[in-house]
């Protein structure tokens, strides 16, 4: 769900998870600190919805791999490789929801008529030439 900058995150995930609760059997689901709160506990008793948060661990200090998180941020990577994705020129919220879906809908058509599983890039090394 694509809201306007004036909406919190956290009012867009109560129609986000009651939609999901409606349409999808999906009863676990995994969130970011700031969905912490009153979410929560809505989420558990009205929705029957387990709502993780992942945080960072106590204590961290720069970069570490969160578990789950990668997940996340793997698919935002993927989308911004969409062109149209790569800024945000939409006026209106359901067009860039549109667009998400569209570069979702590519980004797997493209893998399933690839037919083979995915494969990482291999790392190239150059020979100097004498």
């Amino acid at each position: 769900m694509v809201c306007t900058a004036g909406r919190q995150d956290r009012d867009g995930a109560k129609s986000v998870l009651l939609a999901t609760y409606l349409t999808t059997p999906v009863r676990f689901v995994f969130a970011d600190g700031a969905f912490a709160g009153r979410l929560l506990d809505r989420a558990r008793t009205i929705l029957a919805t387990t709502l993780h948060i992942v945080r960072t661990p106590a204590g961290q200090r720069g970069f570490a791999v969160i578990p789950r998180r990668w997940a996340v941020e793997r698919t935002l990577a993927w989308l911004t490789a969409h062109r149209r994705l790569a800024r945000d020129y939409e006026r209106n919220p359901a067009v860039s929801e549109a667009m998400i879906r569209w570069a979702a809908i590519n980004t797997i058509t493209r893998r399933l008529a690839r037919g083979r599983p995915a494969t990482r890039q291999q790392r190239r090394v150059f020979q100097p030439t004498s």
